[in-house]
């Protein structure tokens, strides 16, 4: 049935209004001093397992001491004269190499406890552990900390099975390789190798974060990583957080490579490093939503939206940027980050989500916990006005971090994904926003057709 004119015209109009204001660029957003200090004291009460007190130092390192960070410019080894703003960083060393020296094991070990499985875990705490160690913290309260890193090491390489050609399980019972590993495990490896002058450990970080590519990368999905391979519960799915953790790591051991001895040696391998980051970029970043979240498995929008995977991701597409300019995700990282840090009242994106249609009977299992927090129990300071964060600070909606398939309530892990998001935004800025014009001529190239799209409406406007 054809349509009258006046009813046309009314369709007509509200379709140009449509598109003068569906396309209108959000507002850049930026956490106060204040919210992120409260961020920062949710992140130390919750960071109780190993792999969130290690991603915790990592956080703190590059937020309150960014000279330091290997993702920056500065030359490595580092000053063996610590700056004061990585106190709390050593005070956590120092609380994890306390505990475990309570024992009487000596040779290979883990930095905390793995019976609960997690052998990739305890070493994303290494970095903290050297630290201490290079900066002199044993020399002022009688801890072994080249020890304990030493042990860990060992306990790696001689005590975790491994596959056929090498890659190191992220499990102590079986070969199983998760995504989540070359966060934790080949950051240590590189940095201890820069140490320590052994371009062999370097070498061998490399190698694992190669091996498990080959393990996990689903052509198929654009190079998107699946989460678990072999085991007994494996996840072929496209867990965004893993994704995260992937590309996380990966950076890290290239931004190692980057700035140490062994840089000119080392070339190709940073190039490789560079492209299989990329290689995740592009896969993922098509399913980024409109909301400027990802779900929990991205390629699937039964699940969950989860804010958590999405600022880690965003954090490693302006690491990139700064470590080899790559820009083309930059417009996607900065409407992902200016909706995670919005107003509630500029923000019409709901927090709440459905229930994930997944779910996972494998938990990420880990029966021993220390806490490592330096900030007291406080109560919320200042209340949240974001809309993606609740009044005392915590991040929402994330993924559980100990259960992968279910949406959680509280996250450490994506505590410190905010940080490292708006650490990597702020060094972003501060060296003067490379491929920021990138993004705005996304933004033109959208006015553009939204301006030919107004213009051909007004001309039928007309002629009606």
């Amino acid at each position: 049935m054809l349509l009258d004119s006046s009813v046309l015209r009314s369709q007509l109009l509200l379709a140009f209004l449509v598109a003068s204001t569906s396309f209108a660029p959000a507002r850049a957003q930026e956490l106060t001093s204040d919210q992120l200090d409260q961020v920062k004291a949710r992140l130390a009460e919750g960071a109780t397992h190993s792999w969130e007190i290690g991603t915790r130092a990592q956080a703190l390192i590059e937020s309150d001491t960014p000279s330091w960070s290997v993702l920056n410019s500065s030359s490595l080894p580092p000053s063996h004269s610590a700056p004061s703003s990585l106190d709390e960083v050593v005070s956590i060393a120092q609380a994890v190499v306390k505990n475990r020296t309570g024992s009487d094991v000596s040779g290979p070990q883990p930095l905390m406890d793995v019976s609960g499985g997690a052998a990739g875990d305890p070493p994303s705490i290494g970095v903290a552990v050297l630290l201490a160690n290079w900066t002199g913290a044993g020399s002022r309260d009688g801890l072994d900390y080249a020890g304990a890193a030493q042990e860990q090491l060992e306990f790696l390489l001689t005590s975790v099975p491994k596959t056929s050609d090498g890659a190191i399980s992220h499990r102590t019972e079986e070969v199983a390789l998760w995504s989540d590993f070359v966060y934790m495990v080949p950051p240590f490896l590189a940095y201890y190798g820069v140490l320590t002058q052994n371009q062999t450990l370097l070498q061998l970080a490399y190698d694992q974060c190669r091996l498990y590519r080959q393990y996990l990368i689903d052509d198929d999905a654009g190079g998107m990583w699946r989460h678990i391979v072999q085991g007994s519960t494996p996840d072929s799915g496209h867990w965004t957080t893993g994704n995260g953790w992937a590309a996380g790591g990966m950076l890290r051991v290239l931004g190692t490579i980057q700035h140490s001895q062994y840089a000119k040696k080392m070339k190709n391998q940073a190039n490789d490093l560079r492209g299989w980051v990329a290689e995740i970029h592009d896969g993922i970043y098509p399913h980024l939503q409109t909301t400027g979240l990802f779900t929990n498995y991205a390629d699937d929008g039964s699940t969950f939206d989860d804010a958590s995977g999405t600022a880690i991701l965003a954090s490693t597409v302006y690491r990139l940027a700064l470590l080899e300019g790559v820009h083309t995700h930059l417009p996607a990282a900065e409407k992902s980050r200016s909706v995670l840090f919005a107003s509630a009242s500029a923000s019409s994106s709901s927090s709440s989500s459905s229930s994930s249609s997944r779910s996972s009977a494998s938990s990420r299992s880990q029966s021993s916990s220390t806490s490592t927090s330096t900030a007291p129990a406080s109560t919320a300071t200042t209340p949240s006005t974001l809309a993606h964060f609740t009044a005392d600070g915590w991040l929402t909606p994330v993924v559980d971090p100990y259960s992968f398939g279910r949406e959680g309530s509280h996250s450490p892990e994506g505590q410190a994904f905010v940080v490292e998001m708006h650490a990597a935004w702020a060094d972003w800025v501060q060296a003067g926003s490379p491929g920021a014009n990138a993004a705005a001529a996304t933004m033109r190239g959208g006015v553009g057709a939204i301006v030919f799209v107004q213009a051909v409406l007004v001309w039928v406007l007309f002629v009606l």
